[in-house]
């Protein structure tokens, strides 16, 4: 399934929210009628949270289908309610620490900001349950945000080098395309969340983009 919406006006859904194919993790306060539509769009169980007092879930959190790795701002209460769901979670150490912005995962690879310590990176491989690797989208370090990966495709920034590609394309074990959102903005992982089973993208997503989305996605 396929939905377009905003969270208070707002269409940059991404740094809201984190997915995988069972649960979301969401920012607090969303009215009942929005969280009822990504719960049925993404047919995930929505769990609502701060990290940090934060609402911007998905700069600060990256998860696949085993496990999570959070900011080491995270109240101890965070990490639990995700725990609760199932996930071995892992709190990062390092200075590059936002891990949703500087992690791509999916159930069969990682990609991560070429900075993040060796240490972190061995970690990720034990609670993610996949090989990790350091690398680039565009020439951004910021490849969760560069990027969104589900187990069924990739669709990444327009401006991917071909040597990029075929590292995501290995890594990921999945198609690559590129694309853009919100009406021309290259941040994939800032305006849309998807899972296996469907994907929110913002509201000024263009029918084009939308378009190119659901053909990455593997939803055509």
């Amino acid at each position: 399934m396929f939905e377009q919406m905003e969270f208070d006006r707002n269409p940059h859904l991404g740094i809201y929210g984190r997915a995988n194919d069972d649960v979301i993790f969401l920012r607090k306060n969303l009215t009942k009628k929005t969280k009822s539509r990504i719960a049925r769009t993404l047919n995930v169980k929505i769990v609502e949270l701060n990290i940090a007092e934060s609402s911007i879930i998905g700069s600060l959190l990256a998860i696949n289908s085993y496990g999570a790795v959070i900011t080491n701002s995270a109240e101890q209460e965070t990490v639990d309610m995700i725990e609760e769901t199932g996930l071995d979670v892992f709190v990062i150490q390092d200075k590059h620490n936002a891990a949703g912005n500087n992690i791509l995962v999916n159930d069969r690879g990682a990609l991560v900001h070429p900075d993040i310590r060796r240490y972190n990176i061995k970690q990720m491989e034990k609670v993610f349950g996949v090989p990790v690797k350091t690398g680039t989208i565009a020439g951004l370090k910021t490849v969760g945000m560069a990027a969104v990966v589900t187990n069924k495709g990739l669709l990444c920034h327009p401006k991917v080098e071909e040597r990029e590609r075929e590292e995501l394309e290995s890594l990921f074990d999945t198609d690559v395309m590129v694309g853009t959102i919100n009406h021309g903005i290259p941040l994939i992982g800032s305006g849309l969340i998807a899972n296996s089973n469907g994907a929110i993208v913002g509201k000024l997503t263009t029918g084009i983009e939308m378009g190119r989305i659901e053909e990455a996605l593997g939803f055509l």
